[in-house]
């Protein structure tokens, strides 16, 4: 039976490209049968990279097998993952959040979780020489992670060993990290086609604050304008879709790539004294400026108050 690797719920490119990442090393240097897939639609982003790179979508998936073998990557949250997942036969957790708990395991099994920007940087440090192997494709799929979880390096996740992979791989591919990174962005941005619920789910994450459920949703882009025009229908569309994910409600940070700050849509008051509690500012109107508000990991969600 192969196994399944897979990230989190609302693939972004990072849940989209480790996947692919880790299961070319099972398959082709451990020597054990594997696949990727996703939980949902990748972004616009990710949809870049499996193009640029040739790489063959990922089948979707919606839950898993009592006993299927799997590998997690890039989440350690039950929330994020199949429903039946603790059913699964998990094999190991490549990541870099914070432990969240909650997942129960067979067996012991291999967990690395290291303060990194990317799950693709950690499946290199994995490989060792092996990930000199790596075809180009391969290589491209980590360079394009780790180049969107750290924003080009401007989120302050980044760390030097991060960059310092990032530019091997360039090198190694003959790419130019800032026009290849403009492409990448630039994909990213033109959320044209997606509906105002589509863009609240996109990348998001669940999180509570003592009783209060929140979706927290980023969206990354170098046109916040793009998004910001449909500010009132998105304001409007996020009653109904907290009522159908069972959230309180759900939180909006359109962040400026370029301008390295975070724009908080504010539709009611219990946003407005999440903004002013969780980073000090003064909300007047239905939006706030968050300046060198980058990472919902760690600027936005462990700061957040009700």
């Amino acid at each position: 039976m192969n196994t399944q690797v897979f990230g989190h719920k609302s693939p972004d490119t990072d849940s989209t490209g480790s996947p692919i990442v880790w299961a070319w090393y099972l398959n082709e240097v451990k020597g054990v049968p594997a696949k990727p897939v996703l939980l949902g639609e990748p972004n616009t982003e990710a949809a870049f990279m499996l193009e640029r790179w040739n790489l063959e979508k990922p089948a979707i998936i919606t839950d898993i097998a009592d006993g299927q073998p799997c590998v997690i990557v890039d989440t350690n949250n039950p929330a994020e993952l199949p429903d039946n997942i603790n059913g699964a036969d998990i094999q190991a957790i490549i990541d870099h959040h914070a432990l969240v708990g909650g997942l129960k395991t067979k067996g012991p099994i291999h967990i690395t979780i290291r303060q990194l920007a990317c799950t693709a940087t950690i499946m290199i440090d994995l490989m060792g020489e092996d990930a000199a192997k790596m075809p180009d494709a391969i290589k491209g799929a980590a360079l394009t992670c780790i180049l969107s979880d750290t924003l080009e390096f401007r989120s302050p996740t980044t760390t030097d060993h991060d960059r310092a992979v990032a530019e091997k791989l360039a090198a190694d591919l003959g790419i130019d990290i800032a026009a290849y990174a403009a492409d990448m962005f630039a994909a990213k941005s033109d959320v044209s086609s997606f509906s105002d619920a589509e863009l609240l789910r996109m990348d998001s994450k669940e999180y509570a604050v003592d009783d209060t459920k929140f979706r927290v949703s980023v969206l990354e882009t170098t046109a916040p304008g793009v998004v910001l025009d449909r500010k009132a229908s998105l304001m409007e569309t996020m009653t109904s879709v907290a009522t159908e994910d069972g959230v309180d409600q759900v939180l909006l940070f359109v962040v400026d790539i370029l301008n390295e700050e975070a724009t908080l849509l504010v539709p009611n008051d219990l946003v407005k004294g999440v903004a002013e509690k969780s980073f000090g500012t003064s909300v007047n109107g239905d939006a706030v400026v968050l300046p060198g508000i980058m990472s919902r990991k760690k600027q936005i969600i462990p700061n957040l108050k009700v």
